[in-house]
């Protein structure tokens, strides 16, 4: 007899949502995309975010057996209505955690989920991420590590040593690219079972407890066209 094909497949080589997804139990396959991720004329970040997510998981179609679920996701750092992407290099890097030092901006995180063949979900998560003030020496000690350098904003919520977030009121696994009980309601709603413990699995694994997953959970989303 033949091994079914995991239910999902991932649109993404990115090792956070990886390890994300592997806490909500989920058999999982690989398959990155490979897009242009270049903003349209005017298009607003949550615009881009959903775009990206949906354009990534139908980019890997080809490659999903029959009945496979498709999940593309894609975030972006925004501050006074800009977008920041991964810095070009270091000098970049410190442009951008100054920028940031002290305020609190916007994490936007696009999800989508295509059945192979057939409908799609998405969705779009707003987490509003303070920042504390953070020293130039700290900066600069950061730079060292070289993890700034492939983050969105130039910086990861979840460095031990860094830590530069101030404090976290929403869904802390959308800024590390993907949210878990989000993408949950979507799984649910292409008729995917869910998976128990979903939510506790994430927080335990995160250290966070999370104020807002049960209102998460409770919700729906429309199909898109």
């Amino acid at each position: 007899m033949m091994n079914r094909p995991p239910e999902l497949l991932l649109a993404s080589n990115s090792p956070r949502r990886r390890e994300l997804l592997a806490l909500g139990g989920w058999p999982f396959g690989i398959q990155a995309s490979n897009l242009d991720e270049s903003l349209l004329p005017g298009e607003a970040p949550g615009a881009y975010v959903r775009r990206l997510a949906l354009e990534k998981a139908r980019a890997v179609e080809s490659h999903a057996q029959p009945g496979q679920v498709i999940l593309g996701a894609d975030t972006s750092v925004v501050i006074d209505g800009e977008i920041l992407g991964k810095p070009a290099d270091s000098d970049h890097a410190r442009q951008m955690l100054t920028r940031l030092r002290g305020r609190t901006h916007q994490v936007f995180t696009g999800v989508a989920a295509v059945r192979a063949g057939g409908p799609a979900l998405s969705t779009l998560v707003i987490t509003d991420v303070p920042m504390r003030p953070y020293s130039d020496e700290e900066i600069e000690q950061y730079l060292l590590t070289g993890d700034a350098l492939d983050k969105a904003g130039a910086y990861g919520i979840q460095n031990p040593a860094f830590q530069p977030v101030a404090h976290m009121a929403g869904c802390y696994a959308s800024v590390m690219g993907l949210p878990l009980c989000h993408l949950g309601v979507l799984l649910r709603e292409m008729a995917l079972p869910g998976q128990p413990g979903l939510a506790e699995n994430c927080q335990s694994a995160l250290n966070y407890a999370c104020p807002v997953w049960r209102s998460i959970t409770a919700g729906t989303f429309l199909h898109d066209h």
